[in-house]
């Protein structure tokens, strides 16, 4: 799957493939979103901060797929880079590019400064508590089993389940430091979008 993703960011791929791809990224995002608010364990969903690597990931690659086919095929009109990106497109701007430069730019701020920082800043705080709290858990594990309230296996169950808890943590602080990169990489690729198709409608296609 990594090697997939890695060649839609060298490979240019055709407006269709772009459109199924667009829509299964808006797909496994919203699926993500109700698994994590349905979730009442943090061992439930314990695969999510590898869910989260992986779609933002894809979402760097579509953007650089889409850049790719924009700046090539943009002069040959809106549907260049597929139906998902014109509909988008149309939808956000309104048929006034002031307004839709403008809306964009709240949505980064929002996505860059508030998303962005807040989750991350949630992981390491969630990640600091849970890591020192563990020892006083594995305590309570040892005191339980020493006063005969649980037994062998509830015990190594236990410790087992704080242990994998911290790695959930720990793996999430890392995944939301990631996502600021991505978001980070967003705002860059929003700008050499910008620059890139002035410089080759004016130079290549004048």
């Amino acid at each position: 799957m990594i090697l997939l993703i890695l060649s839609m960011m060298v490979l240019p791929l055709p407006a269709f493939i772009l459109d199924l791809l667009f829509t299964f990224n808006i797909a496994l995002s919203i699926m993500v979103l109700l698994v994590a608010m349905f979730t009442q364990r943090t061992l439930e969903f314990a695969a999510f901060p590898t869910i989260l690597l992986f779609t933002t990931l894809l979402r760097l690659a579509l953007n650089v797929a889409s850049t790719r086919i924009i700046l090539m095929e943009g002069h040959t009109g809106a549907a260049a880079a597929g139906k998902v990106v014109e509909a988008f497109g149309h939808f956000l701007v309104g048929g006034n590019f002031a307004i839709g430069i403008v809306v964009f730019v709240i949505l980064v701020i929002i996505n860059f400064m508030v998303i962005t920082k807040g989750a991350g800043r949630i992981a390491e705080v969630g990640a600091r508590f849970v890591l020192d709290g563990m020892p006083g858990k594995q305590m309570a594990i040892d005191a339980d089993l020493n006063a005969g309230l649980i037994g062998e296996d509830e015990a190594k169950k236990r410790r087992s389940e704080v242990t994998q808890e911290a790695d959930f943590y720990g793996s999430m602080d890392g995944a939301s430091k990631f996502v600021r990169g991505d978001a980070i990489a967003g705002i860059l690729i929003m700008v050499i979008n910008v620059v890139g198709g002035l410089l080759v409608g004016v130079l290549q296609l004048a």
